[in-house]
C-alpha cells in the first residue's frame, strides 16, 4: 500500500480528441514535437559547419521520412500477430506502436542515401550533427510514451513508480494494478544525459563521424539496461529483441570510434604524404650531391 501510495500515479486519456475523423493522441503529438525539436536543433549545428540551407532541409526531411517508415516497420514485424485481424491498423501511426530502433536504422538510411545522391560534402560531419537532434528528438518522444503508458514495465516497490489509472490506458487495460518502473522515463533521462555527451565530444574530438559512432553506442548501452526492466518478450539466451540489438550497436559503435581515431581520413593521409614530399625536395643537397 505503501508503494501505491507514493507512486506517480497518471491519469491521462492517451487520446486528446478527435478531429474530422482524426484520433490526435498524445503519443502523436510529441512524436511531432519531437521531429521539429530535433531537427531545429541539428539545423543550428549544421549552420555553425556551414551547410547550406536548402541542404540542411533536405536532409532532414530525408532522415524523417526514412525514421518514420522504419519506426513503423520493425514495430509491425515484431508484432505481427497484432496486424492480422486488420492489416489497415499498419498505417495508424498516431495511435502509438513505433519502434525506436527502427526509426534509427529508417532515418540512417534515409539520410545516409539522400547525401549520397547529391553528394552533400563531408558526410561523417553531417552524420555527427544528425545524431546530436536526433538524441533531443528521442527524448521529447518518450514524453508521449509516459503519458501513453503503453510500453510495460515490471512492478516496483520504490517511491517514484507509476501506476495508470485511466480506463484507456494500454497498462490499465493489461491489468497492471501495481505501480511499474518507470522505464520509459529512465529511457527520457539518458537520452538528455547522452546528448550533453556528445555535444562535448563534437567540440571537442575533431575526427568527423566519432560523435556518430559514439550515439550508435550510447544508445545502444541504455537501452541494453532499461530493458532489463521492459516486459518485452524475450527471444534468445533470456535477452529482449532491443538489448540484442543494443549490443550489437555498441560493438558497432566502438569499432567505429576506435578505427576513426586509429585510421586518419583519405584528405589527411594525402595532404602527409604531400608535406612529406615537400620536406624530402626542400632538404639541402648532401657533399656527394654537391661534388657530382
Amino acid at each position: 500500500m505503501t508503494s501505491a501510495l507514493l507512486a506517480i500515479k497518471i491519469n491521462i486519456d492517451p487520446v486528446i480528441a478527435h478531429v474530422i475523423g482524426l484520433e490526435i493522441t498524445w503519443h502523436g503529438l510529441f512524436t511531432a514535437l519531437g521531429v521539429v525539436i530535433g531537427v531545429a536543433i541539428a539545423t543550428w549545428f549544421a549552420r555553425k559547419a556551414g551547410y547550406q540551407e536548402d541542404t540542411i532541409y533536405n536532409v532532414a526531411l530525408a532522415l524523417v521520412i526514412g525514421g518514420i517508415i522504419g519506426a513503423r516497420a520493425l514495430y509491425v514485424l515484431e508484432h505481427t500477430s497484432l496486424f492480422k485481424d486488420d492489416p489497415g491498423d499498419i498505417f495508424a501511426i498516431n495511435t502509438g506502436g513505433i519502434s525506436i530502433y527502427g526509426a534509427l536504422i529508417g532515418g540512417t538510411i534515409g539520410g545516409w542515401l539522400y547525401a549520397f545522391i547529391r553528394k552533400v560534402p563531408n558526410l561523417p560531419r553531417g552524420a555527427d550533427i544528425a545524431a546530436i537532434g536526433g538524441i533531443v528528438g528521442m527524448a521529447v518522444g518518450r514524453i508521449g510514451d509516459i503519458i501513453n503508458g503503453e510500453h510495460f514495465a515490471s512492478s516496483t516497490s520504490l517511491p517514484w513508480g507509476v501506476l495508470y489509472t485511466n480506463g484507456n490506458s494500454p497498462s490499465f487495460l493489461a491489468g497492471f494494478v501495481d505501480p511499474q518502473h518507470p522505464a520509459v522515463a529512465y529511457e527520457l533521462i539518458g537520452d538528455l544525459v547522452i546528448f550533453l555527451a556528445l555535444t562535448v565530444v563534437y567540440l571537442r574530438v575533431q575526427r568527423a563521424g566519432v560523435t556518430f559512432f559514439a550515439w550508435i553506442f550510447l544508445y545502444g548501452l541504455l537501452r541494453t539496461l532499461v530493458s532489463f526492466l521492459r516486459l518485452d518478450d524475450v527471444v534468445l539466451v533470456g535477452l529482449r529483441t532491443a538489448q540484442l540489438i543494443g549490443i550489437a550497436a555498441q560493438v558497432l559503435g566502438i569499432g567505429g570510434i576506435v578505427y576513426l581515431l586509429a585510421v586518419p581520413p583519405r584528405e589527411e593521409r594525402t595532404s602527409r604524404a604531400q608535406r612529406r614530399r615537400l620536406v624530402r625536395e626542400e632538404e639541402p643537397a648532401t657533399e656527394e650531391q654537391t661534388a657530382g
